[in-house]
């Protein structure tokens, strides 16, 4: 149900910005995150990415003109690189019986993004209404088509 769950995330995100013009996290960032669900610790990981790429980017804005384009590319840099070192330092930093991920290189960075231009809370309120609206739709399908 992977490429369904997918494509019904992209409709309903798209949907979403259509009738509230607010940005899920971005278009394709509610669909992966309903694949997700289901595994509370990749999205809490996969928050504390966004929000660190958020706070370092935050930090480099004050010395260097980050905007447009700029602001995007970097964040989407961002969100790679502190995933990648996620993935190297948990192992060494979390207990070998839990499994800690992070949703992709580019979620954390769309994610991060649209938390700097429209705020956390109408972008986290509305990706967590598209992904579990996803998520529930996708878990009726599955069930109908059993």
């Amino acid at each position: 149900m992977l490429y369904e769950t997918l494509f019904i995330g992209i409709v309903l995100a798209l949907l979403y910005v259509e009738t509230t013009d607010v940005y899920p996290g971005g278009i394709i960032v509610p669909a992966y995150f309903a694949l997700f669900l289901d595994r509370p610790l990749f999205v809490a990981a996969t928050l504390a990415v966004a929000f660190a790429a958020l706070g370092v980017y935050r930090l480099l804005s004050r010395s260097l003109i980050l905007f447009g384009r700029r602001r995007f590319v970097l964040l989407l840099l961002l969100g790679a690189l502190i995933s990648q070192l996620g993935l190297i330092l948990a192992p060494r930093l979390v207990p070998a019986a839990v499994e800690v991920r992070i949703i992709g290189w580019v979620i954390p960075g769309l994610l991060a993004n649209n938390l700097d231009k429209q705020k956390a809370v109408p972008t986290l309120a509305s990706l967590l209404t598209v992904a579990a609206a996803t998520y529930v739709i996708v878990r009726i399908l599955a069930w109908i088509t059993g």
